[in-house]
């Protein structure tokens, strides 16, 4: 029982120093240098989630205007009367 308490508290320990905060850098912007290599490289990348995001928005907007503009043919008297079997 004594090594269990033990072990849990070794564990407890090793827990609490995990989940310590490290010492923190601040980026470049904060420091003053907005013309940097690691705010230019920041800007890009921010950029590039930017444009990906908006291509999957635009490409389900598009999605749903094709199923939209195709379900309003589908349900015309014009498109219905095509599909309509020959009379005798």
């Amino acid at each position: 029982m004594n090594q269990r308490k033990e072990n849990f508290a070794l564990r407890l320990l090793a827990a609490a120093m995990a989940s310590s905060p490290g010492p923190a850098s601040a980026c470049a912007v904060c420091f003053g240098q907005s013309d940097s290599k690691l705010a230019v490289g920041m800007n890009m990348g921010i950029l590039t989630l930017l444009l990906v995001i908006g291509a999957v928005l635009a490409a389900c907007a598009s999605f749903f205007i094709f199923l939209a503009r195709r379900s309003a043919r589908m349900a015309s008297p014009a498109a219905n009367a095509s599909v309509a079997p020959p009379s005798k």
